[in-house]
This record gives C-alpha cells, structure tokens and sequence, in this order.
C-alpha cells in the first residue's frame, strides 16, 4: 500500500478577477514541481465556467502535502489569491482505491 494521495483543488475567481488568479497560480507552479516529494502538479482551467480554475497534485505521502503547505511559495499563492476568490478553495485529499 502506498502513502502517496492525490490533491484536487477547485477554485473560483470574482467576476474580473480571473487574470490575477491564473497569475498567481502559474507562479506557484515551478517551485512546488521542485520539491522533492511532490510528482505532480498541474493548474488547469475549466472551459465549461467561467473563473473555475482546478489544482490536480500528487504527493508522496500526507507529510509531503502538509510540509508544501508551509512553503514560503505555497503562503505567498494565498496571499495572492486573498481576495480573488469567491470561497475559500474546496479542497479534496486522495488515496487510490486498490483494486485488488
């Protein structure tokens, strides 16, 4: 059984904040893919509507996330985004269902 978990987090910018927001998340983007126990991590928008914008990450293990969670990029990307969003970001941590 692996430790590694996946991360979805969607978020949704105010009405013309949409730029700003994507700013901030490409920003985050090449320091995280630098951290050693992190595999995965993706900004994405989504076409369907409007100002919603999805994180898909994994990482090694939970220790992982919550050590990336006290990065000096991971506090700057909520200090960015303060004041951007609708709601605070819905968060969504994984593990893979075995299948055997």
């Amino acid at each position: 059984m692996t430790s590694e978990i996946r991360v979805v987090a969607i978020l949704q910018a105010k009405p013309g904040q949409a730029e700003a927001v994507e700013n901030a998340m490409r920003a985050i983007v090449a320091p995280s893919r630098a951290e050693a126990a992190c595999h995965f991590y993706t900004p994405h928008r989504d076409p369907s509507h409007a100002g919603r914008y999805v994180f898909v990450e994994r990482w090694a293990s939970r220790e992982a996330l919550a050590e990336h969670e006290q990065t000096p990029h991971f506090k700057q990307l909520l200090s960015d985004l303060d004041g951007l969003l609708v709601d605070t970001p819905q968060v969504m941590i994984l593990e893979e269902l075995p299948l055997a």
